[in-house]
């Protein structure tokens, strides 16, 4: 009964994100399954091989267009979100800020980008101040309505405004996707794993396990 109580009494943002979220981690866990046949090593999905993810083409918080290739020879953390998120975003920079720490020297081989699914308001401004408070070298990515809508679909990632009073807030995918030195969708991390688990899938994708 406790748990029930707990699980009703939990707000309906969480309740939409927790559930996609948890919807969409299965279904990579299920696509992970299809493409290894042994055991993975990830403490996160092992996604090696996909078949989706394969790439974007977003600017940056500075003007520039960007691609994955532009962070080729890195390892590349990749979460999607806005700078007005009141819990899950800044959660999740400040991991990735603590994870790049836990790589010790090897912390400047890991580039994170924060895709902003929230165009509307979120200027490159915005986006340079919000993700450089976590760690200078993070980079926010951005484009219109409708190139965010494309790559969310290449990501599978899931967003959907919900209205509070006169303004609104998202509903959006919690999960972060790594990419290799090589350019290859290797694993994602799900919300609630903790920085350590990160950064020891992060250490075998550098190859410094």
């Amino acid at each position: 009964m406790a748990s029930l109580t707990q699980h009703q009494a939990m707000p309906r943002r969480a309740m939409i994100r927790t559930t996609a979220g948890a919807a969409l981690a299965l279904s990579l866990w299920s696509l992970a399954g299809c493409n290894n046949e042994k055991p993975s090593q990830f403490r996160g999905i092992d996604v090696s091989g996909a078949n989706y993810a394969k790439g974007f083409t977003l600017t940056d918080h500075d003007g520039s267009e960007r691609t994955l290739q532009d962070y080729a020879n890195k390892a590349v953390l990749i979460f999607f979100g806005f700078t007005q998120c009141p819990d899950v975003c800044p959660t999740a920079l400040a991991r990735a800020a603590e994870v790049k720490r836990l790589l010790g020297p090897d912390g400047d081989k890991l580039q994170v980008l924060f895709v902003t699914v929230d165009p509307e308001r979120d200027t490159p401004e915005m986006l340079k101040s919000y993700t450089q408070t976590f760690d200078p070298s993070f980079v926010g990515l951005y484009g219109d309505a409708e190139r965010i809508a494309e790559v969310a679909r290449e990501y599978k990632v899931y967003y959907k405004k919900v209205p509070t009073g006169s303004s609104y807030t998202l509903d959006h995918t919690a999960l972060s996707y790594v990419y290799d030195p090589q350019g290859k969708l290797r694993v994602v991390l799900r919300h609630e794993q903790t920085a350590e688990d990160y950064a020891a899938d992060l250490k075998l994708i550098l190859g410094n396990a």
